[in-house]
Formats: C-alpha cells, structure tokens, sequence
C-alpha cells in the first residue's frame, strides 16, 4: 500500500505559511482508487496574500532589477534540482493521474528539466533592447516583464506546463503564483521545497492548489498582471472572459484533435512504430495526441491491421510498474468519458477494431483498454470532439487533397503528422495544414520551437522566444534626431 503523504501548509511568497482556509483536497490513486495524499485547499484569502506578496515583490523587490545571469544563476538551480529528483518526481506523478512510469520519468521529469533548461538558453539569446531608424528619428526599443503572473496548469502534465510558464516568466523577471490542478498538488510541493532552496527573493514564487472557483479568483484578480493558462476549450474561454475585465493579458493553450496523416508512399512498419505511442501518449491525456489517424483506402486494411495489432499489445496496467505502457485515466469522471465515447462511436457506426471497454483482471482502478475504431467518418463525434482517453479513430481518404481537407477540417489546430517517403513532399504537405506544430516521418516537441494552437486550441505561443515574448511588454523610446549612440544591452 501507497504511503499517505500529507502536507499542512502553503507554499506563499517562498515561505511555508499556514493556510487561511480550512478546506482539504484529498488524492485519490487511479490505480487503486484510495486516498493516497492531503494538501491544503488555497481559499480566495491565500490568493490575496500571494497575490500581494507577488505586487510587492514586482513592484519593490530586487528580482525584476537583478540582472538576467543572476536570475538565470537562480532557475538553473531549479532545473538542476529536478534533475537529481527526477525519479521522486515522476513516481509522484504516475501515482496521483496514472501516467505510466516509464514515460513520467522521459515526459513528465525530465521532460520539465529541458523545458527549464530551454528557457534559459532562450533568455541569454534574447535581444531585450534594440535600435531602430524611425520615420522621425532614431527609436531604442525595450522589452521589460510583464508583472504579475498567474500561471495555472493541469493535471495531465503538471511539472512539463509548470515549467513552461515559470521558467520564461521568471528570466523575464516577473513574479508568479502557480495553481496546480486538485488532482496532482503533490508533485508541486516538491517544486516548491525546490524553490525554496534555489535563493529566490521573498514573494517571487507562491504555489496555492485550488479548485475552479479559486482559479477564476486568481484569474481574475486585479493584482495580477498576466494569466498563462492549459487545459480544456471550456475552461479557456472562461479564463479569457474573466480576465477580460481587467484587461489582463492571457496565454491559451489548449485541446487538440490532431490528424497524423499517412501518404501511399509511406513505409508501414515505421509509420506504425511512430504514431502508436503519439496517439496512445500519457494514455491518450495529452492535447497532442495524434487521436484521428488517416489512412488512404489504397492501403487501409494493411494499416487497420497493424495498427489494430499494436495497439492490442500495448501493456496495461499498474501505472508505477516499468513494462505498463497504458496506465489508468486520472478520475473516474475520465473514464467514464471514455467509456461513454466509445458507447457513443458504436451507435454512430465505427468498428472496434481492439479495445472498447474496461481490461480484463483490471476491476479495480480507473481503466480503459486502448481502443482503435475502424471506418470513421470525421463528422462522426468521435472524430470531432476531443476524449482524452485511450480511444483513438482510423479514417479512410480517397486522395491527398481529401486528407489535407479531413485534417483541416477541425475545431482545433494544435499538432499533427505526415508519414511519407519523400521528406520534400512532406515538408510541402505540413505547410498546408493550419495547425501550431506539425512533425513529418517523426512525432515531437522542441523546446526552443514555438508551441501553440489555431482555432479552439488556444492563443500565444510557449517556448522558444516567443514563449518568452509573452511575459515581456515592449516599450518604444524616441530618442533626438541625429542622436548617435552604442547599441543598448
């Protein structure tokens, strides 16, 4: 049995503080569906007083006037750190949402300490001021931190988008209070016993694991100057009202309903070995998922059958066993959507070709077993609307001028793939297709690359420079006709 791992206290303005509220948020195992952690539940009265201290420490602390190698000297201590605990924090992970251990250490752990890594090599690349000749004479242009931050992540992946929005909101200087998801505070207390040792100035960083009625709180706080927000297009459209009222920027990174697109000419055994593990991902929770595979009816039965068979063979299980590669969905509200997907793509006319209900000698835990549906049609719900669960659609297409229009034909433009034998004619396919990321003969994502959606997938961009561009204003100075200086720094 799991050991009950309890925390009493919040993580605000860099201080292990008592909460003001009294309300419990308990973890619950997906595996073995017990109570395996307790944390404090952030009230609106820890919010102002992070929010608060995260003003203060904008406004009249040292971090945003540190230069930027000393505040680089401070994150590189937070990425170090998640290095040597990597394994703590995976385990961490795939025991509160289920991800199997093999891919939190990759994806979930180490996956964040690149992020934090990324961040920094951006940051030291980053032009923050320039000259430029004006129309009426020359012009320094600056870019300066954005102010306060609420960066609010979710459970499917908590420390990779936790890292995405902390490490280039903090080497922009601004300050930042994190809310994780209820479902996985547990991994945030030990990127907050972190924090705490990197030397971060005092109301630098708070982390408050709340619910929804807090987050929109957060969100919509005046105090706070800038809102990163992942998760659901629901959720996003409500974090874009409520911070509407205040002007407050916002970031959107969202869901995802990607196509991975496979040409006549493309090589089988390599499409199947690189799309199975981008469509069944995290057990199918991730906004990147390649969830509506396109095959061409030239080749569909071959397809159908290898892909029918790899899926059918992936191992599913205990979530912290090393050979599970499907772990259990991280609620049973998930899991329940995913069984109800499947219900919904039988009565629309899909095959199950493998899968299509809970595993077998599973009873216990929040289960689904990968399930491939053969036949779709993309009008079909189940083709449009994104489950984030193990269920992933096969769609036969005629030419490729009819999957271009499938894959396009979406809400949602976050990611993609084309699997062909001529990398040229991939590349010109991938310019095609509107969707923020987009991988030929390959699935991936790089840090130092724009990451973002068209459409219902969201707004902005995390990584690269324009992941940093998002925490920083830009001011323009005119400076005296004629005057002639040395660039700024």
């Amino acid at each position: 049995m799991t050991e009950l791992v309890e925390h009493g206290k919040l993580f605000v303005g860099g201080e292990w503080a008592d909460p003001l509220g009294g309300e419990v948020i308990e973890v619950v195992s997906p595996h073995t569906e017990e109570v395996i952690g307790r944390v404090p539940h952030a009230s609106k009265a820890d919010v102002d007083r992070a929010v608060a201290a995260a003003r203060r420490a904008f406004d009249e602390g040292p971090w945003p006037r540190w230069t930027l190698e000393r505040r680089i000297e401070a994150v590189a201590r937070i990425k170090d750190a998640i290095a040597v605990r990597h394994e703590e924090i995976a385990r961490a992970i795939s025991s509160q949402n289920g991800s199997p251990y093999s891919w939190s250490v990759l994806a979930q752990a180490l996956g964040a300490m690149m992020v934090w890594d990324s961040a920094i090599t951006v940051a030291r690349e980053y032009a923050y001021e320039e000259r430029r000749s004006g129309v009426l004479g020359p012009l320094l242009v600056r870019r300066e931190p954005v102010g306060v931050v609420a960066a609010v992540v979710p459970w499917n992946v908590p420390q990779f988008t936790a890292a995405a929005k902390l490490g280039p909101a903090l080497l922009a200087g601004c300050t930042v209070v994190l809310k994780p998801s209820p479902e996985t505070p547990l991994d945030a207390y030990l990127l907050g016993e972190i924090a705490a040792e990197a030397g971060l100035p005092e109301g630098v960083l708070s982390i408050l694991p709340a619910d929804r009625e807090v987050s929109e709180y957060l969100v919509g706080h005046p105090g706070v100057d800038k809102v990163s927000f992942t998760g659901s297009v629901a959720a996003g459209k409500r974090v874009m009202e409520v911070a509407a009222r205040n002007l407050t920027r916002v970031t959107l990174e969202l869901g995802g309903k990607s196509a991975a697109v496979i040409l006549p000419d493309a090589d089988l055994e390599a499409a199947v070995a690189g799309i199975v593990p981008a469509a069944w991902m995290n057990n199918g929770q991730a906004c990147v998922a390649q969830t509506r595979i396109l095959a061409p009816r030239s080749r569909y039965e071959e397809f159908a059958e290898a892909f029918a068979a790899a899926a059918g063979a992936l191992v599913v299980g205990d979530p912290l066993d090393p050979a599970t590669q499907v772990g259990p969905l991280v609620a049973r509200r998930q899991q329940r959507r995913s069984l109800d997907y499947i219900g919904i793509g039988q009565a629309e006319g899909a095959k199950i070709l493998t899968g299509g209900g809970r595993p077998a000698g599973l009873e216990r835990g929040w289960y689904v077993e990968p399930t491939l549906f053969g036949g779709v049609d993309n009008a079909m719900r189940i083709a449009r609307e994104e489950i984030f669960g193990p269920v992933i659609c096969l769609l036969p297409y005629g030419d490729e001028d009819e999957a271009l229009r499938i894959a396009d034909d979406s809400d949602y433009g976050l990611s993609g793939s084309v699997w062909t034998g001529d990398v040229e004619h991939g590349i010109d396919f991938a310019r095609k297709v509107r969707t923020g990321t987009f991988n030929v003969n390959t699935f991936s994502l790089d840090m130092l690359g724009p990451f973002g959606g068209y459409k219902n997938s969201g707004l902005g961009r995390e990584f690269g420079p324009e992941g940093l561009s998002a925490y920083l204003e830009h001011k323009m100075i005119h400076l005296p006709a004629g005057y002639d200086a040395p660039g700024g720094a």
